[in-house]
Formats: structure tokens, C-alpha cells, sequence
């Protein structure tokens, strides 16, 4: 540990991470129990320290800088670590009880959930989850659901969202297809072949012309509104289809239509609400996914 390095305050860095939760400094001096000439003072001396600047102030309220967006990461990290540390110091990580309800896709709930869950069991072990497989955010707005893993952050102003990191996806297809139909030597050949869609097929147009692949709307032989049919007809061998890289690499019988084909990210939002702030369960578990879905990409990297 180099402990010269650690030259700041928490409460600095908290009312950081505050400022950038609630979106404007009387919003962070309202849930920190502070005053808003507070909350300036220990961002400005946060900034003294480290030497960046964070946050630009505006009449429009404050917002964040490449340095802040940079070291945000970070500090959402640190703050996960110190409501642990507070909850386990006080014993109240093992008496949280009631349910918290996660949405996400079916073929995210199926593939990814049940990993990433794995260590609730001995974090709180009186936290029920519930998984509701589904694409739709109204989930969360009308309190259907807790907390949503999304590809696209919400608009809505009541809804808390986290930008975790980016999974990247490939053009996959089954081994007994491509060893039928033949190898692909460029993106070109590819647009000959059978594809398999998800819920929007034609959505996938313009990024794969874009990619220098010219498929027609034609060549979706078939797809689904569930991403897990369409991942079993991609493993049965009906055609080629864009998957999630983690899912794609480790499946016995898939391989990578094109090998050195570039990715295609996608982003990986975790979204809640405003209960957030209050719910302890709801924090243990919201945490729990942001450092297991950020460890997840860091891996798959």
C-alpha cells in the first residue's frame, strides 16, 4: 500500500460521490445532513489534493469533467466498501431481511444472475431475490422491480443509474453449421449466410453494413423475443448471430464466425430508484452487482 498517495479525506471524497448521485450540491448536502457551502468546500479541497479539477460549476448545477468521469469508477467503488464495512461492523449485514426483485434480459437472468447472486448467500442471508426476466424499464417505474440491468440508460429523472462498464459482443455461430456451410474468409461472404435474430432482428441491419457485412432482411431465417431461444437456435446450427462475447467464448460447439472480426460493445447499466438512498437490502444487493458485473468485464478484457 502506498500510503503517501492517500492524501485526501473520505468525507471529501463522499461528498464527491454525493454531489454526483443526487446531481447538485443542496441534493448532497440534504442526504449527507450537511449544508451546500459544505459540500463546495470539501469538493474544492478534494480537488486541491488530487489536483484536478472534478466537477465545473454552473448556474445549471455541476457537472462532471473528464478528470471526475475518469475517478468516478473509483469512488463508487469506495463508497460500496465503506457501507460494507459499516454494515459488517455493525452486524447488519446478516440481519437484513425481505425481498429485492432484479430485472434483466432472459438470456442475461439465465447465463449471468445466477453467478453474480452467488455471494449474497453469505453477505445477508435473509435477502430473497426475485428475477424478472424482461426488456421493459417500466419495470422499475412502476416499482414492478428494484433494480434493472439495462443495455441503455433511462431517462427518467426519479430512476439512480450506474454505468458499469461495456460487454462486448460477436458474430457466433455453431461448429456443425460452419463446417456445412463453410468457413467465411471475409465480412462479406458472411452476409450469404443464415442468420439467427433477437426480439428486433432488422435493428441489427445498419451496424453489421456498417462492420462491412451487406445482410438483407431476408437472410433471418429465424429469431425470437427471447434471447435464450435464439442462443439455443444459434447452438442448434440455424445460422450466425451477434452474442455476448462471455457467453459466446465459453460454449462447447461455438465458435466465432470470423476470428479476427472486431467487437461490438455494448454498455451495461444498473439502474434503481431513489429507495436506494433508504433500503439497506437494496443497497447490499444493488453493490453486490456493480462489483460483480465490473469484475466480470475486467476479466473478459
Amino acid at each position: 500500500m502506498n500510503w503517501d498517495a492517500i492524501s485526501f479525506d473520505w468525507n471529501q471524497v463522499r461528498a464527491f460521490l454525493a454531489t454526483v448521485e443526487e446531481g447538485s450540491f443542496s441534493g448532497a448536502a440534504r442526504v449527507l445532513k450537511t449544508t451546500q457551502p459544505t459540500i463546495g468546500r470539501q469538493i474544492t479541497e478534494l480537488e486541491a489534493r488530487l489536483g484536478v479539477t472534478l466537477v465545473e460549476r454552473s448556474v445549471r448545477g455541476p457537472k462532471l469533467t473528464e478528470s471526475g468521469r475518469d475517478l468516478l469508477d473509483h469512488v463508487q467503488a469506495m463508497g460500496e466498501a465503506a457501507t460494507l464495512i459499516s454494515m459488517v461492523a455493525e452486524g447488519k449485514s446478516q440481519e437484513v431481511t425481505g425481498e429485492v426483485t432484479v430485472t434483466a434480459t432472459d438470456l442475461f437472468s439465465a447465463s449471468m444472475l445466477p453467478g453474480l447472486l452467488v455471494p449474497l448467500r453469505q453477505t445477508a442471508p435473509g435477502i430473497r431475490v426475485r428475477i424478472v426476466a424482461s426488456r421493459d424499464i417500466q419495470n422499475l417505474t412502476q416499482r414492478e422491480a428494484d433494480i434493472a440491468i439495462r443495455h441503455v440508460r433511462p431517462e427518467q429523472p426519479d430512476l439512480i443509474a450506474r454505468h458499469v462498464g461495456d460487454f462486448r459482443a460477436n458474430l457466433y455461430a455453431a461448429t456443425s453449421y460452419l463446417d456445412r456451410m463453410g468457413r467465411p474468409k471475409t465480412p462479406r461472404d458472411v452476409a450469404a449466410y443464415d442468420f439467427v435474430g433477437n426480439a428486433d432482428p432488422e435493428r441489427l441491419l445498419a451496424p453489421l453494413h456498417n462492420m462491412g457485412i451487406p445482410v438483407h432482411a431476408d437472410r433471418f431465417v429465424m429469431s425470437s423475443e427471447s434471447g435464450v431461444v435464439a442462443w439455443e437456435l444459434v447452438k442448434t446450427g440455424y445460422g450466425v448471430s451477434m452474442q455476448p462475447e462471455l457467453l459466446g467464448d465459453e460454449e462447447p460447439g461455438i465458435e466465432k464466425v470470423l476470428p479476427e472480426f472486431p467487437s461490438l460493445q455494448f454498455p451495461i447499466w444498473l439502474v434503481t430508484h431513489r429507495e436506494l438512498q433508504t433500503s439497506r437490502r437494496i443497497r447490499i444487493v444493488f453493490d453486490l452487482l456493480a462489483r460483480g458485473l465490473s469484475d466480470a468485464m475486467r476479466k473478459a478484457q
